[in-house]
């Protein structure tokens, strides 16, 4: 289920963002759920939630620079259990 919903974020993506541009995305994951995303486009980085995303996640205020593992981290702590993220083809 999570590499369907990682597959359609992606596709998305693609049709969102023009190809030369410097992208890079990664869909964010708790519970076995996807229930954001991570963009770097031209080095600005810039999380989203889904709707139904845990309050607590999507209340992050923290830093978002290049350590996608500090940010797992970071995220599954708020939690008090894993998050995953993926980083997908673009």
């Amino acid at each position: 289920m999570l590499d369907l919903a990682s597959d359609i974020v992606a596709r998305a993506t693609r049709l969102l963002f023009p190809v030369g541009e410097e992208l890079a995305l990664w869909t964010i994951s708790a519970g076995g759920r996807v229930v954001g995303s991570l963009v770097c486009e031209a080095g600005n980085w810039r999380l989203s939630w889904f709707n139904g995303a845990d309050p607590r996640l999507a209340a992050y205020a923290g830093p978002v620079d290049g350590n996608v593992e500090a940010l797992a981290a970071a995220l599954g702590a708020r939690l008090g259990f894993p998050v995953r993220l993926e980083s997908l083809p673009t």
